[in-house]
């Protein structure tokens, strides 16, 4: 039986995306790790329940952006649990103050989630599910 050990993500500014996922969702912050022969740098970040992110920098490799928001094939969202409606609701408030994009909801969905999608610092989509 497998598990998720991690999804790794890249980005063009680590401490802010760090920062982000710590201040709104307790993700606890790993230590950086280097690779200077590599030109590679990441952090672990870790969720309550075991799910974990790698975010990762780079100064070897010319990275693709998307748009942000941007529906594309392959890993295309992601979605916390923060545990119930007015978490979501809180959560998605304290975004929107701080000026991130709320792009849908907070609303009840067809498949049963009460969330909201809101772009992180990168333009990834983050599902905020109950």
């Amino acid at each position: 039986m497998a598990r998720l050990a991690h999804i790794a993500i890249w980005t063009h500014d680590l401490e802010r995306l760090t920062a982000f996922y710590a201040r709104y969702f307790g993700a606890r912050v790993g230590a950086n790790y280097a690779n200077a022969a590599k030109g590679f740098e990441s952090r672990f970040l870790d969720f309550d329940g075991g799910a974990r992110l790698e975010i990762m920098r780079t100064t070897r490799l010319a990275l693709v952006s998307a748009p942000p928001g941007a529906q594309r094939a392959g890993l295309t969202h992601l979605a916390l649990s923060v545990g119930s409606p007015q978490r979501v609701d809180e959560v998605t408030g304290r975004l929107a103050a701080d000026g991130y994009p709320i792009l849908d909801g907070p609303r009840r969905t067809g498949d049963g989630y009460y969330e909201c999608v809101v772009l992180d610092p990168d333009g990834t989509r983050l599902e905020i599910t109950d």
